[in-house]
């Protein structure tokens, strides 16, 4: 497996590609501030280059996160469209009406049913689990739902997951997501269902998004993903085929950064222990 090109920023790779599928939380915010220099970089890329497709597990509805995104100070110019799990597992969700669905998750997420005539029902009454992360991500995890998980396996409910990140980072900590409970549920013997990455329905809306921005058919080899999480944005990206700039001070910064910066052979084993492979690796996004 080919190591990662060390790369100081976009400025390398701008006659190498012509759209980017830009990871969010953990490349250009951490949830509680935007990072200035992966901004500037998009919108430098976004004016010169060509789209820039924000793709994120978020999930929620892209349109309800664009508020956020203003809040933390992500500016509109540096991105061209917004592609998230929420929108992929949406249309799942809608088969699946009227439900009822035991909806786990908090009520930031209740934007993912607008509009799917979904009946919603605890546990013991619903026909499916649609799970979005824990009730409460600053003090849940995924042990607090095994025994609901067991009893619901034993039904035999499936669960759609619109959130497959297993952990992301708020501020300085790292929190569990939907991917954590969908996880634990499959190991328990359950059903797992889900659209984001590293799924290949939120990257068929992305590369859709991006060929209407275009007005013309998207050379898959002149697409080039960003993100920091292996599991996720490296091999989604892997299985569709595409190019990967792995940005090393997201949520494996633990791992892949040093006292002296980026440390490319950690990098280099970081990939190989999940078989994901990146073109590129920079400590964090930059122009």
């Amino acid at each position: 497996m080919t190591a990662p090109k060390l790369i100081s920023g976009l400025a390398e790779l701008s006659d190498r590609y012509d759209v980017l599928l830009s990871d969010v939380w953990g490349v250009i915010h951490n949830g509680r501030e935007s990072f200035p220099d992966a901004c500037a970089a998009l919108v430098k890329w976004r004016a010169e280059r060509g789209p820039v497709i924000l793709i994120s597990n978020a999930p929620r509805p892209s349109s309800a996160v664009h508020d956020q995104l203003d809040q933390l100070g992500v500016p509109r110019a540096a991105w061209s469209a917004f592609v998230s799990s929420g929108d992929a597992t949406r249309l799942m969700l809608g088969a699946r009406a009227p439900g009822p669905a035991w909806a786990i998750g908090p009520d930031r997420d209740a934007p993912l049913y607008e509009g799917l005539d979904l009946a919603f029902a605890g546990p013991d009454e619903a026909t499916f689990i649609s799970c979005t992360g824990p009730y409460d991500d600053e003090i849940e995890g995924p042990d607090d739902y095994e025994a609901r998980f067991e009893a619901t396996i034993a039904r035999g409910l499936p669960m759609i997951c619109a959130n497959p990140d297993i952990v992301v980072q708020r501020g300085d900590r790292l929190i569990y997501c939907g991917g954590a409970l969908a996880q634990r549920y499959a190991e328990l013997g359950g059903e797992v269902i889900m659209a984001g990455k590293p799924f290949a329905p939120i990257y068929g809306l992305c590369l859709a998004e991006a060929e209407v921005i275009l007005g013309r058919t998207v050379d898959h080899s002149r697409v080039l993903c960003i993100g920091d999480a292996v599991a996720t944005d490296a091999k989604g990206a892997n299985d569709q085929g595409l190019d990967v700039l792995f940005i090393a001070s997201g949520i494996h910064g633990a791992e892949t950064i040093g006292p002296d910066g980026l440390d490319a052979q950690a990098v280099e084993s970081l990939l190989a222990k999940d078989g994901a492979r990146a073109s590129y690796a920079i400590a964090d996004l930059a122009w």
